[in-house]
C-alpha cells in the first residue's frame, strides 16, 4: 500500500509496525488492503501452517453459502455481520441484497482500515439498508444498541460472528458475548459462526505453533477451540443440519470438499 493509499480516517489507532489480522487475512484471500508488515508475518504464518490460506478462502465461502441460505431458504431480511474485516467481493449486503433488495445489513468492526472502508460497504440497494458501527466484539451491549438504528430487533435477524470468537481469549467471555447478543433477538433469528480448531480430526494441529508465532508478531492474540468448546456457543439454539463441521463442507456445492481446521455452524433461535 503506497502513502497515497493509506488512510486518513482513524489514523491515531492505525499501527503500520505490527501486523494486523484484518490485513493479513486480506492478504491471503489476495486483497491489496495491506502493508509489508502483514505480508512477511501472512508468509511465516503460512510456512509455518500452509493450510491458512484454504482456511480464509473456505471460511468466506462459507460467508456466500450461509448468507444465501438464510436469505432465500430461511427468508431472513436482516443481519448483524460483527467482525466484517475489509471488504472485498461478495460482502453480505450484496449477497443478500441481490436475493432480497429490501434487506437490512449492520456491519461491525473497529479496525481503523475497515473503518475508512466502510463507505464502499455503505452502497446497498435503493430498497435496502447497509450501516455501519465501529465498535469492539468485547463491547455487545454497544452492539446491540448501535444496530437498532437500523435493525428491527421485533423481527428475525441473522448474527454472524465469522472468525472472530478466536479473538476473545477468555472462554466464558467469549459465550456470554454470544448468549447477550443472541438473548437481544428474536425467535426466528440466526446465529452462523466460524472458529478455528486444533483439533486433530480437521488436522489443526499444525495451528498451535502457527499461533504462537501470530501471538508474538501480531495483534490482536487468537486462540483456537475444541468442537465441545464451540458447541457451548450454541447453547440453546437448534443447529441446522449438518450441524458443526468444517466449515468447508458446510452446505458444500462441490463433492466432497477438503475439511479445513475451521468450524462452521448455523443455529436458529426457537
Amino acid at each position: 500500500m503506497s502513502e497515497s493509499e493509506r488512510p486518513s480516517d482513524g489514523s491515531a489507532r492505525l499501527n503500520t509496525s505490527v501486523a494486523h489480522n484484518a490485513r493479513v487475512w486480506n492478504y491471503w484471500i489476495g486483497g491489496k488492503d495491506n502493508y509489508e508488515v502483514d505480508q512477511q508475518v501472512g508468509e511465516q504464518v503460512a510456512s509455518m501452517f500452509p493450510v491458512i490460506r484454504d482456511v480464509a478462502r473456505a471460511d468466506r465461502d462459507f460467508l456466500g453459502r450461509a448468507v444465501r441460505y438464510l436469505a432465500a431458504d430461511r427468508g431472513v431480511r436482516q443481519f448483524l455481520d460483527i467482525g466484517t474485516g475489509l471488504p472485498t467481493m461478495d460482502n453480505t449486503h450484496q449477497i443478500a441484497q441481490r436475493i432480497a433488495p429490501e434487506s437490512r445489513i449492520v456491519y461491525v468492526d473497529n479496525d481503523p482500515i475497515v473503518l475508512v472502508h466502510a463507505r464502499s460497504l455503505l452502497t446497498g440497494t435503493s430498497e435496502g439498508t447497509t450501516d455501519y458501527i465501529d465498535a469492539d466484539v468485547h463491547q455487545p451491549d454497544t452492539i446491540v444498541e448501535g444496530a437498532t438504528v437500523t435493525l428491527d430487533l421485533d423481527r428475525p435477524v441473522a448474527v454472524m460472528m465469522l472468525g472472530i470468537l478466536n479473538f476473545v481469549l477468555d472462554t466464558g467471555q467469549a459465550q456470554d458475548i454470544v448468549h447477550r447478543v443472541m438473548a437481544a433477538v428474536p425467535s426466528g433469528s440466526y446465529l452462523a459462526l466460524t472458529h478455528p480448531t486444533t483439533d486433530a480430526d480437521l488436522g489443526g494441529q499444525g495451528n498451535i505453533e502457527a499461533m504462537a508465532f501470530w501471538n508474538k508478531n501480531a495483534t490482536p492474540p487468537i486462540t483456537a477451540r475444541s468442537r465441545a468448546e464451540i458447541t457451548a456457543f450454541f447453547d440453546g439454539l437448534e443447529l441446522i443440519t449438518p450441524g458443526i463441521v468444517s466449515c468447508s463442507q458446510w452446505h458444500a456445492e462441490t463433492e466432497s470438499p477438503a475439511a479445513v481446521p475451521q468450524f462452521g455452524a448455523v443455529a436458529r433461535k426457537p
